[in-house]
């Protein structure tokens, strides 16, 4: 370290003096100087913060800042329980309020995680006086280091699940441990190495990778956490794998205090994603919200499952002097609680805080049914079909069963079924006139692009209608591939019917979609005809009047339309393109009009 001495008449001597680093460990160590980031971990389902990382650092001016060194210092001297003693009491006490459906990370050492001081009552106590529940906690197990004793480590980490503790594989991936690690720990979360991440839009092998673990996850009952991630193509690639977590410094940098801004998430998400959006169910929770019995928290324990047993109840809230949920009681929890040898003696007297669930998945009203149900399969294994508390002004409104989720999607899935495309899987009709009807009432103008073919249907006649479908899937692809390079988050496209596709777009960026559609359809098309009939540019079939004849290669008429919303119907709309689209199809080839009449 740099210490100034003075010497008299102003003079200042700096002098390098070398403290030894076994002392400044010490000196680091007993003063507590070990301060906290906090790197948000998103859902990337909803771009919600769905837990912070914390990342313990030394003194800023110390050559044990970087928490390699003071970690490899630690365990040179012996003293890395101790050390992980203060980063842990450091991070639960620096990390502020947790909301009930927050979560916070640990990076626990294996070594000290097995060690016999590693007490649970100790973290228990610091998380008390957060007023963070054991539930939101998650052990950070780093594949970097080895294990040494697996079955000890596989009982204490038992130990900590049974009282609500969850478990982390870090690394994974990385080619420590590996897969061996995962299954020796059945973890909750799997959070896969940056050097898997890096690229995953762009490398094949990389994907295919992650697809397996998200697969593999599944079935083992995990969660997915993607490390490191730092483009947007990442993370739309990794959304349209199926990875529900992620970090990375594109999402969110290590910072204190804690970032809690969501990201928006429908900007970075692929195609489908953004389609499924769109046609997701838009009805809030609080339409299928039940009535809950609450109590307050000195409510006794024997009295709730009086309670509960008297009125045949499943569930309770508890709930303070104004009404805000403090936590939950799932009947078949309390029954299994007080069964057990001494869980009435143990129990029975003691407030209903002492068993509740202090981390319930809590929903406000307004959120959307399939948004509340993707958080809800996102818990514990434990709690996964637990109720969920709904809010209103963040005031008990009542509950909501997994049952009645799930039914609600299913009602939502047929009514999707009955809009979507079956050749393109695009949205159809049913879908595009709920989208139009929104964008009418949203914004102030709106802009229609008309797609179909010509000369679709003689192709259809001589080459069939398999080839025919394919010509259709190929003007879909175009499509969609144009409207997502070129076009906004916002673009809405629908298959209508037959060879006919609508989509809402920004007018600005109508004229870029356009013209690629056009360039792509001429470059690609010709390539579904004979070699022949390509270098002729013509085939021979017979019209609607029945008389044979040469006709061009199918082509592409592309009509766009733009009007004022206010004053605008359905109607109009359709009465303006049908008019634009007449004359697009009048003209030779492949084209792109735009009705440049103002309106």
């Amino acid at each position: 370290m740099l210490i100034s001495t003075f010497t008299g008449a102003n003079q200042a001597l700096s002098v390098q003096v070398r403290i030894p680093q076994h002392s400044l460990f010490r000196r680091i160590l007993h003063g507590r100087q070990i301060h906290c980031l906090y790197q948000p971990i998103f859902d990337l389902r909803t771009g919600a913060v769905f837990a912070w990382e914390a990342l313990a650092r030394g003194p800023k001016d110390s050559p044990l800042h970087s928490p390699l060194e003071l970690f490899s210092v630690a365990e040179k001297y012996g003293q890395l329980f101790a050390l992980e003693q203060v980063c842990r009491a450091q991070a639960i006490a620096q990390i502020g309020r947790l909301g009930p459906n927050h979560s916070l990370f640990l990076n626990i050492h294996p070594r000290t995680i097995a060690d016999p001081q590693f007490t649970p009552g100790t973290t228990r106590e610091l998380l008390d006086a957060a007023h963070i529940a054991a539930e939101q906690v998650v052990f950070e197990i780093t594949e970097r280091h080895a294990i040494q004793d697996v079955e000890l480590l596989q009982k204490t980490l038992e130990h900590y699940r049974s009282q609500g503790f969850r478990v982390a594989v870090d690394d994974a991936g990385a080619g420590h441990s590996g897969l061996a690690t995962i299954a020796a720990l059945r973890p909750d979360f799997i959070k896969i190495d940056m050097g898997l991440v890096r690229d995953v839009d762009k490398d094949p092998v990389r994907r295919a990778l992650m697809e397996t673990m998200v697969t593999f996850a599944e079935k083992i009952g995990a969660h997915i956490v993607a490390e490191g991630i730092e483009r947007k193509g990442e993370v739309s690639t990794l959304m349209d794998i199926g990875v529900g977590f992620g970090q990375g410094y594109f999402l969110g940098r290590p910072c204190f205090p804690k970032n809690e801004a969501e990201i928006n998430i429908r900007d970075m998400a692929p195609p489908r994603i953004r389609l499924a959006a769109r046609m997701a169910c838009s009805a809030p929770i609080g339409r299928i919200v039940q009535p809950v019995l609450t109590v307050t928290p000195d409510t006794k324990v024997s009295e709730v499952q009086r309670l509960l047993h008297r009125t045949a109840a499943h569930a309770v809230v508890v709930a303070d002097q104004e009404s805000r949920p403090a936590g939950l009681v799932m009947a078949h929890g309390l029954d299994r609680h007080l069964a057990s040898l001494y869980g009435r003696s143990l129990y029975a007297d003691k407030p209903i805080t002492s068993i509740m669930d202090k981390a319930p998945l809590v929903a406000d009203e307004q959120e959307p049914v399939e948004i509340v149900a993707q958080r809800a399969h996102g818990r514990a294994a434990i709690k996964v079909y637990d109720d969920v508390i709904v809010t209103s002004q963040e005031r008990v409104l009542g509950t909501v069963t997994v049952h009645d989720m799930l039914q609600s999607l299913a009602q939502v899935q047929v009514e999707m079924a009955k809009g979507v495309n079956p050749l393109s899987g695009l949205p159809g009709n049913v879908a595009l006139e709920k989208e139009l009807e929104l964008a009418l009432r949203r914004d102030n103008r709106i802009c229609l692009m008309y797609a179909d073919l010509d000369n679709f249907k003689i192709y259809n006649d001589v080459y069939g209608f398999q080839k025919g479908d394919q010509i259709i899937l190929l003007l879909a692809r175009i499509l969609t591939w144009a409207i997502g390079r070129h076009g906004s988050p916002r673009d809405f496209l629908a298959h209508v019917g037959g060879d006919d596709f609508v989509a809402i777009v920004d007018p600005a960026r109508a004229d870029r979609i356009g013209k690629a559609v056009v360039r792509c359809f001429r470059r690609l098309a010709p390539l579904h005809y004979t070699p022949e009939d390509r270098a002729r540019g013509w085939i021979f079939g017979k019209g609607r009047d029945g008389q044979e004849r040469q006709f061009p290669l199918v082509s592409v008429s592309i009509a766009i339309v733009e009007q004022r919303c206010q004053g605008c119907t359905l109607q109009t709309l359709s009465e303006t393109a049908a008019q634009v689209k007449g004359y697009a199809k009048s003209l030779p080839g492949s084209v792109c009009v735009r009705d440049r009449r103002a309106r």
